[in-house]
């Protein structure tokens, strides 16, 4: 058996290239969307339409991992019927919950799961006191393994099928991670963690090993399954000029491998830079002077950014990857999402271990509280389009996955919108989608997360206990 069939309420976002034209009444039915919302695109000029199906039906190959068809359900399960009117496909019964395409999760740091939580610093000295001394064990193999196997299971029991992550500067921290992320078939991106200055000895390494490392780690892994590498200088702090700069010759070298780093995220960090790049125009002119930029390279925060900043970040296709609960529990600062999505892409994440959850709905719960301290606001179709399809097209994985479209891969969610008393009760109130979407958004976390799918294959599953 191949084929699978989940019956249940389909919500995915659309762009107008995912809208072919159909010549069947009933396919066009089914293709309805929602033109009167209008959301704020993660790629310039691209119209993004939420698609709601009450009724709808989710047809997945699961011997080769990808969306085959959805629809109505009683249109999908008359297609699939034999002469006698029976199903010869497994059909999942799932019509009092909502499926969703799998959580993206763009910027979190794996080996410091074990350190969240970490009481009474901002940034500079959070790193100092609590992160550096955690990665300091991640040379050690069965560390860096039981760590990534813990990790990537708390990813999927809230929802996160695709993430790009940081290991250490340890390679034995990075082919941990991908040997378990690849034994799962999930879709990740990391990389060896660059620093060469301004950190402990054992997390430094040189510069010409840091870039070997990291070429090795190309070699052996990226683009092999469903693995991708990320070339990842810490920051600018712990990378010396001549780091940075070999960093940017082997970026240029590729054209799909990615950069992460970050930017911009709290105000002695920015002070320091200056310090150390004295005659660059700011921070983010310290990665464009290195060749750091372009549209594959993902800056985590960018909170404190000038207009001229904002300006290069369009021009080079730089995107930024806003982390509410880390920022707010830093103390670092306020992101303006609607701003910064005014000059080029952003998508969300959720930064553990500066991060308190995993859980991208309690994430976007903590987004809109943000802009809502600025007079902004952000609605449930907003947010949820943002970690599905949004973070995906600033991936540029959304030709792989972000929702429902065929042939792409088969990672998504299975939501239960009232897995708690509060939800069930306070759902029971609402009289719209929308309303219910925003309920899930405020309130929902991993609890809500009945099953998770990767490639088509269940990979978490509530325990019913």
């Amino acid at each position: 058996m191949t084929i699978h069939i989940y019956q249940a309420r389909l919500l995915h976002y659309l762009t107008e290239s995912d809208r072919p034209e159909r010549t069947t009444s009933d396919y066009s039915q089914t293709l309805a969307v929602e033109r009167d919302i209008t959301l704020l695109p993660v790629i310039e000029g691209v119209q993004v339409y939420p698609q709601y199906i009450a009724d709808g039906a989710l047809v997945v190959d699961d011997m080769i991992g990808c969306i085959v068809e959805y629809g109505r359900s009683e249109t999908i399960l008359s297609k699939y019927a034999n002469e006698e009117g029976r199903l010869a496909v497994k059909v999942h019964d799932y019509r009092d919950k909502l499926i969703m395409p799998g959580f993206i999760d763009t910027h979190v740091h794996y080996p410091q799961i074990d350190m969240i939580a970490a009481y009474g610093e901002q940034l500079l000295d959070w790193l100092n006191n609590y992160t550096f001394v955690t990665e300091a064990n991640f040379g050690d193999p069965k560390v860096a393994h039981d760590t990534a196997q813990f990790f990537l299971n708390q990813l999927l029991a809230n929802g996160t099928t695709s993430a790009m992550v940081f290991s250490t500067s340890h390679p034995e921290s990075v082919n941990a991670f991908f040997t378990e992320s690849h034994k799962l078939n999930t879709r990740m991106i990391t990389g060896n963690v660059l620093m060469d200055q301004n950190a402990p000895d054992n997390l430094c390494v040189p510069a010409e090993q840091g870039i070997r490392d990291t070429q090795n780690i190309i070699d052996n892994w990226h683009e092999r399954g469903r693995q991708h590498v990320a070339i990842t200088p810490r920051f600018a702090i712990t990378s010396t000029p001549k780091q940075l700069q070999m960093a940017g010759e082997l970026y240029a070298s590729y054209e799909s491998v990615y950069l992460q780093t970050h930017l911009a995220e709290n105000h002695d960090e920015i002070a320091f830079v200056k310090q150390l790049y004295p005659t660059h125009k700011g921070y983010l002119d310290v990665y464009d002077d290195m060749g750091l930029l372009g549209r594959r390279t993902t800056l985590a925060h960018g909170i404190h950014l000038e207009i001229s900043e904002y300006e290069r970040l369009r021009a080079t296709g730089t995107q930024i990857s806003h982390c509410p609960t880390s920022n707010l529990f830093l103390g670092s600062g306020l992101f303006d999402l609607p701003k910064t999505l005014r000059y080029t892409g952003v998508s969300i994440a959720t930064d553990v271990g500066a991060g308190t959850s995993l859980s991208m709905l309690t994430t976007l719960s903590e987004a809109y509280k943000i802009q809502q301290l600025q007079s902004n606001q952000l609605s449930a179709h907003q947010g949820l389009y943002q970690i599905t399809l949004g973070n995906a097209q600033s991936l540029l994985l959304d030709n792989k996955i972000g929702n429902f479209m065929p042939n792409k891969e088969a990672d998504f969610v299975v939501i239960d919108m009232g897995a708690t008393a509060l939800l069930e009760r306070r759902m029971a109130q609402t009289k719209t989608l929308e309303e219910q979407l925003f309920v899930l958004m405020m309130l929902g976390d991993d609890r809500v997360i009945d099953q998770t799918v990767i490639a088509g294959v269940s990979r978490y599953r509530k325990s019913t206990l």
